[in-house]
């Protein structure tokens, strides 16, 4: 099992000092990965429903301050010396893929094969509509064309490609990822869409847990994960070759119970309460098949984020098989 952790990129809080601050501490307490999420422009009203809330609304205010986050991830890896950064999610759709490629591969490079890519289709049609782009309803087509030209660049000598959205021939494309055959790809996302994208084109699958729309408790992510390794070897590949990445929220302190997507009966939600609690949550994720956990920060304040990676590294991670 491994370790990461989802740095803030909105608000007040998502500030230079506070992310390299955060950063450096996951880096020098060894924990895996850290990661950064995407949003280029919020309209001052929208009315698409954001998946993760239960009534699928948002304060737009909220997110006017969005840190873009390929130039985050750059600066991050730069300020940083071992842990790995990657994209939770980016949305693949919002930016040319050759240009976008050669970010994630520039950065690899310098960074001694650091990168790795979570990606989404994206769920904003205002934001689709901002950015000029005309493919909101065919954003999963996109994507799956986007990412095969991401491999295509990566991986080949003279890359090209032939597409509904996107051509080219006999590319000359460097530097080439450190990282081989290429930059990992976890696929975001929580419905059957996403895993088939997974089955045919992800390294991985990163779907977020305990928020709406799919709690994904150990039991609901077993099945999910038995679906997933079927529909990949049905593709002739390899199914354990797959990283099962799931994010979610960890809380110390007062268990956090109930909530919209809590079963009937459940005293507690998972990854919430003491450390013994939660390491016994980690374990029962561990035999749902996942193999990367990425924690979200619950709390006001920079120092409850600092002292929550600083306790999860002294209390719950030496108790956890590696």
């Amino acid at each position: 099992m491994q370790f990461g952790w989802s740095l803030i990129l909105r608000g007040p809080l998502a500030t230079e000092g506070n992310l390299v601050r955060l950063a450096d501490v996951a880096d020098r307490l060894g924990y895996d990965s850290v990661w950064v999420s995407d949003h280029i422009v919020v309209p001052a009203r929208v009315r698409s429903l954001y998946p993760y809330t239960v009534d699928g609304k948002i304060d737009p205010k909220s997110w006017e301050h969005y840190l873009e986050p390929l130039t985050l991830l750059s600066y991050l890896l730069a300020k940083t010396r071992r842990v790995k950064i990657g994209t939770s999610v980016l949305i693949i759709p919002y930016r040319n893929p050759i240009f976008t490629a050669k970010i994630l591969s520039t950065a690899d490079f310098l960074s001694g094969g650091r990168v790795i890519l979570g990606a989404g289709v994206g769920w904003m049609e205002e934001e689709f509509v901002a950015l000029g782009l005309e493919y909101f309803r065919e954003r999963g087509a996109v994507t799956d064309e986007f990412l095969q030209i991401f491999r295509a660049l990566w991986m080949e000598e003279e890359p090209r490609f032939e597409g509904r959205y996107y051509r080219f021939s006999e590319l000359l494309f460097g530097p080439k990822p450190v990282q081989k055959p290429s930059i990992p790809i976890w696929i975001g996302g929580q419905g059957k869409a996403a895993m088939r994208r997974v089955a045919r084109l992800g390294d991985g699958w990163m779907p977020i847990g305990l928020r709406p729309p799919a709690s994904f408790r150990p039991p609901e992510l077993a099945e999910a994960v038995r679906q997933l390794k079927a529909m990949t070897e049905q593709t002739g590949r390899d199914p354990s070759a797959l990283t099962i990445a799931l994010r979610a929220p960890l809380w110390f302190g007062t268990p956090q119970v109930g909530g919209p997507d809590a079963p009937p009966g459940e005293k507690r939600r998972p990854l919430s309460g003491s450390a013994a609690d939660i390491v016994e949550d980690i374990g029962r994720y561990a035999e749902a098949g996942v193999t990367h956990m990425v924690f979200d920060y619950l709390g006001n304040r920079i120092e409850e984020f600092e002292e929550a990676i600083e306790r999860f590294a002294s209390e719950v991670r030496p108790k956890v098989p590696r």
